[in-house]
C-alpha cells in the first residue's frame, strides 16, 4: 500500500471523470477464515466483488508475489490462463518493476503488460479503452488494438520456439505487433505529484508521508536492477519538492524521502532543513556511506534517526571495484566515525555473497571489514558505550535482467550456506555484532522467477497447487529449474526479456560484463 507507484496510478485513474479505481489486496488467512463466502475477494472502497470490475491492474514489485497473483484470481473465480478467459472476464493488466525486468514467467496469466513509468505514458492505453466503452456499456477491447502503443506488451501476440538445448530459438511477433517493446520513462518528474495519496494506519510507514525526490541512479552498479532500468537519472527540483512538503505537513509530522539515490540529490541538506524549519521530521530510504557527514547525521538524528545503514556490498576493494560499488575503505570507516561522534547506537551493514569473481578471500574481507567498522566506531568514541548493535544483513546475489550480470549464474545453494556459516561463525563471539541473512534456497527461487521464460509459469502453477511447497513442485515438474538458475548465459542466445531492450542496450551491458569478469 505504501508503494508510491501504486498510489500514483490510483491518483491518475481517479482524477479522470470516467474512471473509478478501487483497491484490492489479498486477504490474510485470518480474514479468509472469517468470511462466510470464501470464493469472493472484495474492494476496500465499496466492498465490490473483484470479478465484477471491467479491468484488474496488478502492481508487481517483487517476484515472490507471483504466487499471490494466482491466489487473488482463484478467490475471484477468474481462470488463471489468459487463453482460458472469455470476453465476459475482466481485462488483466500488470505493471511494476518486476514486469519491467522480465514479464515472461507470468506472461500466460495476463492480457497485457505496461512496461515502464505511467505518469506521462498511460493515456494512450486509456484512450483505447474509452473508445471501446460506448453508451455506458463495457466492451472488452480486442487485444490487437493495444499493439500500436509503444510500451504495451501483449504476450499472445508473440510466438516462441525453442532449441533442443532449451534456449529460445525465435521470439516472433505476429503481424501488426512490434518486434520490440519500448520501456517508457517519465521525462519530467516535476509535472505530476509523487507523494503519498492515501493515509492509513494499516500499512508500513503508516506514521509518515512518502515523497520521491529522484528516480534512477547515476552510479550504475553492475549488480543493481533499479539503477539500470530507471534511466536516465532524474531529479525533482527543489521548488516542486518544497511545495509538496508543505501540503504533506498539513496531514503528518514526518516525511520519508525516497529514491534509489536519495543522497545524490544536490539539494538534499537544504530539503531536510526545510522540513525541520517547518516542524517536520525526516526519514531517508537510504544514504550512501560517502554521503554520511556531520551535518546530515545531525539533522537526521534530530528527526529521530537511531539506525543508519552502510552498504559496502562487498568486503574487499577488489570486489567492490568489480561490481562498480564506488566506495573506498576510508570512506566506509569515516562513515563509522561520523556515526560514532553523533552517538548513533545502531548500524546496519549490507553485503552480497556469491557475486561474480568472488573468492574465499572476499568472504574473509567481509569479516575483517565488519571488525574494522566496529573498531573505527570505538576508537572515535574512546569507549564502547555508545554502540548498541551492528547488524550484518547478508544476501545472496541474484543475477537480474537489464544488468551487466544478467549473464551470470546464481551460486550453488550449498556453497552459499558454507559462506554464511563461515561469516556467522567468525563473528559469533564478537560483542555487539549480529548476523542476519536470507536463506539461499529462497534466492534460488527468486533467480528462477527473475530469469525464467514462459515455461516457468508451469512451475508457478505447480507450486500453487502444492500449497506453495516449492521443494515438492520443483521435483515434480518436467522443467529443469537449474537451467535458469545455475547456467551462465552467452551473448548470442536470445534472453527471455530481450524483446524489451533491443540490441544496442544488450551490447553495452555485455561490454560492462566483460570489464567485470576479466
Amino acid at each position: 500500500m505504501s508503494n508510491l507507484g501504486y498510489q500514483t496510478l490510483y491518483r491518475i485513474f481517479n482524477s479522470s471523470e470516467d474512471i473509478s479505481c478501487e483497491r484490492v489486496f489479498l486477504p490474510d488467512d485470518k480474514t479468509l477464515k472469517s468470511q462466510k463466502n470464501k470464493s469472493k475477494i472484495f474492494s476496500l472502497e465499496t466492498g465490490r466483488a473483484l470479478s465484477s470490475f471491467n479491468i484488474i491492474a496488478f502492481s508487481l514489485t517483487f517476484e515472490n508475489d507471483y504466487l499471490n497473483i494466482l491466489s487473488i484470481l482463484k478467490l475471484a473465480n477468474i481462470p488463471f490462463l489468459q487463453k482460458e478467459r472469455t470476453k465476459s472476464h475482466p481485462l488483466l493488466i500488470a505493471g511494476g518493476i518486476a514486469t519491467f525486468l522480465n514479464p515472461e514467467p507470468i506472461a500466460d496469466f495476463f492480457d497485457l503488460f505496461f512496461i515502464g513509468e505511467a505518469e506521462e505514458n498511460i493515456e494512450p492505453l486509456l484512450e483505447i479503452i474509452r473508445m471501446e466503452h460506448t453508451q455506458r456499456k463495457w466492451v472488452k477491447p480486442v487485444l490487437d488494438k493495444f499493439a500500436k502503443i509503444d510500451s504495451v506488451y501483449i504476450p499472445s501476440g508473440y510466438k516462441i520456439s525453442y532449441k533442443s538445448n532449451g534456449q529460445i530459438n525465435n521470439f516472433q511477433a505476429k503481424p501488426g505487433y512490434p518486434d520490440t517493446v519500448k520501456y517508457s520513462a517519465a521525462k519530467d518528474l516535476n509535472l505530476s505529484p509523487s507523494s503519498s495519496t492515501i493515509s492509513t494506519p494499516f500499512t508500513e510507514f503508516s506514521n509518515m508521508a512518502l515523497l520521491e525526490v529522484s528516480r534512477g541512479c547515476p552510479r550504475h552498479c553492475r549488480f543493481c536492477a533499479a539503477g539500470n532500468i530507471y534511466q536516465p537519472y532524474r531529479l525533482r527540483d527543489k521548488k516542486t519538492i518544497k511545495n509538496e512538503i508543505q501540503e504533506l505537513l498539513n496531514n503528518t509530522g514526518k516525511i520519508g524521502l525516497l529514491g534509489s539515490a536519495v543522497s545524490d540529490h544536490p539539494e538534499l541538506i537544504e530539503i531536510i532543513e526545510f522540513i525541520s524549519e517547518n516542524n517536520g521530521l525526516v526519514s531517508l530510504s537510504s544514504l550512501r556511506a560517502d554521503k554520511i557527514c556531520d551535518q546530515t547525521v545531525s539533522l537526521l538524528k534530530k528527526s529521530g534517526h537511531r539506525t543508519f545503514t552502510i552498504a559496502p556490498e562487498a568486503g574487499s576493494q577488489r570486489l567492490r571495484d568489480k561490481i562498480r560499488k564506488d566506495l573506498s575503505l576510508n570512506e566506509i570507516l569515516n562513515a563509522a566515525r561520523v556515526l560514532s561522534r553523533h552517538k548513533i547506537q545502531n548500524i546496519k551493514l549490507y553485503f552480497l555473497i556469491g557475486l561474480p569473481t568472488e573468492e574465499s578471500t572476499d568472504i574473509d574481507a567481509i569479516i575483517d571489514l565488519t571488525k574494522q567498522i566496529k573498531h573505527a566506531y570505538f576508537n572515535e568514541a574512546k569507549n564502547e558505550k555508545g554502540l548498541n548493535l551492528i547488524t550484518l544483513s547478508i544476501n545472496p546475489f541474484i543475477p537480474k535482467p537489464f544488468t551487466p550480470f544478467q549473464w551470470s549464474s546464481y551460486e550453488e545453494v550449498k556453497i552459499l550456506k558454507q559462506k554464511l556459516k563461515k561469516i556467522s561463525g567468525s563473528l559469533k563471539k564478537e560483542k555487539k555484532i549480529k548476523v542476519t541473512f536470507d536463506l539461499p534456497k529462497w534466492g534460488y527461487i527468486q533467480t528462477l522467477l527473475s530469469r525464467g521464460d514462459r515455461k516457468v509459469s508451469r512451475i508457478l502453477l505447480e507450486a500453487f497447487n502444492n500449497n506453495n511447497n516449492w521443494t515438492k513442485s520443483l521435483k515434480e515438474t518436467d522443467i529443469n529449474p537449474d537451467f535458469y538458475v545455475y547456467r551462465k548465459k552467452n551473448f548470442n542466445e536470445i534472453l527471455p526479456w530481450e524483446f524489451i531492450m533491443g540490441k544496442e542496450k544488450k551490447e553495452k551491458l555485455w561490454a560492462e560484463y566483460n570489464k567485470a569478469i576479466f
